[in-house]
């Protein structure tokens, strides 16, 4: 059996007639709409996915020591935590005025953990949780607890040490 190579003009042509094909029947504008967002402007900044960043909230401003805060402390509730995906960490508040920081990669394959909800750290990817009091592997199949995450509590501020 022979096999011919094809060109590259071969191929373009193709693709620019099927692009071409690929319009309406109507004659018009058939308002074709995406739901996609614009491009964001490269000289904005990162938006943070647990906190908006408004003037009065940590997200807004970076720390003396250079770190972009992860959050106030009024944003962490007590008996339960936040995930930071963007970070990699999950901040819980065990007890009030208590604060811990651990990785957000489960041990088990990898997956961020997703939630905390009543007292634990959740893997969405096959079930592990996690204690919000210290990591430890509350349900498997994970093997090991949370590695613990440093962290710094300045006023209403927690940033990663």
């Amino acid at each position: 059996m022979t096999s011919r190579a094809t060109n590259r003009r071969t191929v373009l042509f193709a693709a620019a007639a099927l692009t071409t094909g690929c319009g309406s029947d109507d004659g018009g504008d058939a308002g074709t709409t995406t739901t996609a967002p614009a491009t964001p402007d490269a000289s904005a900044p990162p938006s943070t996915p647990a906190t908006s960043a408004t003037p009065e909230s940590p997200a807004a401003s970076a720390t003396t020591t250079g770190a972009p805060p992860l959050a106030k402390t009024s944003e962490i509730p007590v008996g339960g935590g936040t995930v930071f995906a963007d970070r990699k960490v999950v901040v819980t508040q065990p007890a009030a005025g208590e604060f811990k920081a651990f990785s957000a990669v489960c041990t088990h394959q990898g997956c961020l953990v997703n939630k905390v909800a009543d007292g634990t750290i959740d893997c969405p990817c096959h079930g592990s949780k996690y204690r919000i009091a210290d990591g430890s592997v509350a349900a498997g199949p994970a093997p090991r607890p949370l590695p613990a995450e440093q962290i710094t509590v300045s006023g209403e501020t927690i940033t990663l040490a």
